[in-house]
């Protein structure tokens, strides 16, 4: 599954397949489907109490994201748009670093995850019927 992403005056192509959490695993070390499992509990918890202060404006949020969710979001994202652009010939650095250091506008967590979280779903999907038992 691929989708573009658009960001301000942006886009970000991303894909997801049944290699996206091979990729993140040998490149970050670490468990994908736990990550984002993780991430999209902490990412509704911050959107729920945003959402409930924004009933007061003097409210200021008690939930936020951690630094780890973030890195997980960024490297998401990385694998992600590395396997878009590889299918499609276009470069992407090997280097976390270098691909946020060339992107050609900033993007937040807010504008881009519900999209991963969507394609990532999508990707889940199945369209077989299981057999009865």
């Amino acid at each position: 599954m691929e989708k573009l992403v658009q960001y301000k005056d942006s886009q970000l192509g991303l894909k997801a397949s049944a290699l996206t959490p091979r990729l993140y695993r040998i490149k970050f070390g670490r468990d994908m489907i736990v990550d984002l499992n993780t991430l999209k509990i902490n990412f509704e918890k911050v959107q729920k109490a945003k959402g409930e202060d924004k009933a007061d404006a003097d409210a200021e949020y008690t939930v936020e994201l951690s630094v780890l969710d973030l890195t997980i979001f960024e490297n998401v994202a990385f694998i992600m748009a590395r396997q878009y652009n590889k299918a499609h010939g276009l470069n992407v650095p090997d280097n976390i670093d270098d691909w946020l250091d060339n992107m050609d506008q900033i993007f937040t967590i807010y504008e881009i995850f519900p999209d991963i979280m969507e394609l990532w779903s999508l990707n889940q999907k199945t369209t077989s019927v299981p057999a009865k038992k």
